[in-house]
């Protein structure tokens, strides 16, 4: 298991806050704005910022073999598509099951990297690891992560958010096998794919936008800055450089960080379980990346 280099590390925990608090934010602007708009005006915003770093860096993309193909695919799975199945599904399910859905993705990401991935083995200790932060997550969102919503199409929103999970670990695995690419290039040009997908969906399923009020256009605004495009620029380096299965680290924190600040801002109660979870999760964690962290500690001695 390679090392891991503290500035990875710093960018998991930077990942795990902001998209922590996305929900928080995503909650204020669905007062004032549609779903799929919600969603297509992110992306859209963080397209044209990032396009504009691309540009002024210009516009470099491989550096060699090219992969087109490939940029499509991960592009789609990345943003639009898992975007709109969650945003489908969600009125079909309990919050708790997308929560669950989202933290299943290291353990879907596992067994897919140690198939596909080079120097991404599958340990038994990875595996107990991940495991036991996922128990952490389900035990922190309580009983109704399970209990049904007595929706008629409930099943096909499960499968819905599971789907999306699915979306965004296969896209992770894509990501890291493409060839030697330049990570802010890559960011928008998965971003501008997304576009063209999330765009024409919103329109059919929601009809033309109508322009929100100024505080739904700031929180907009703020949601594709920092947890759509400084946020996937992370993801992007992250996946590249440091693997898509230590990526999925940032799937165990931002439940926990979605409760807190949650518990803060909305004054939403705090679950009786959330030490014992935050316990399990950070365990969980830890045993997962024990090598890592005892050489990472040893330097640092």
């Amino acid at each position: 298991m390679p090392d891991i280099a503290p500035r990875y590390w710093l960018m998991i925990a930077i990942l795990g806050f902001v998209w922590g608090g996305t929900f928080l934010l995503i909650k204020l602007a669905l007062d004032g704005i549609t779903p799929f708009w919600l969603a297509a005006g992110r992306i859209g915003f963080a397209a044209l910022l990032l396009c504009a770093v691309w540009g002024w860096r210009g516009f470099k993309l491989f550096r060699g073999e090219t992969s087109w193909p490939s940029l499509v695919i991960i592009g789609i799975l990345s943003t639009a598509l898992p975007f709109m199945l969650i945003s489908w599904g969600q009125q079909h399910v309990s919050s708790g099951f997308t929560g669950v859905s989202m933290a299943a993705i290291p353990l879907m990401v596992l067994p897919l990297a140690h198939v596909f991935v080079p120097g991404e083995q599958m340990t038994l200790r990875r595996l107990i690891g991940f495991a036991i932060g996922f128990a952490g997550v389900a035990l922190l969102i309580g009983g109704k992560a399970f209990e049904t919503s007595g929706a008629e199409l409930e099943a096909y929103g499960r499968a819905a958010c599971l789907s999306a999970a699915a979306c965004y670990s296969i896209s992770s695995i894509l990501t890291r096998r493409l060839p030697p690419v330049d990570p802010v290039g890559l960011a928008a040009i998965l971003l501008v794919i997304g576009c063209f997908v999330i765009f024409p969906a919103a329109w059919a399923a929601e009809g033309p936008p109508v322009m929100p009020d100024t505080q739904t256009l700031l929180i907009a605004a703020i949601l594709g800055l920092i947890p759509t495009a400084a946020a996937n620029l992370l993801r992007v380096i992250v996946v590249r450089e440091a693997g898509p299965t230590f990526m999925t680290l940032t799937n165990y924190q931002v439940p926990v960080w979605a409760v807190v600040l949650g518990a803060i801002f909305l004054g939403e109660e705090l679950p009786p379980s959330m030490l014992l979870a935050m316990v399990m999760i950070l365990g969980g964690l830890g045993l997962s990346q024990y090598g890592r962290l005892s050489r990472l500690f040893g330097k640092g001695g």
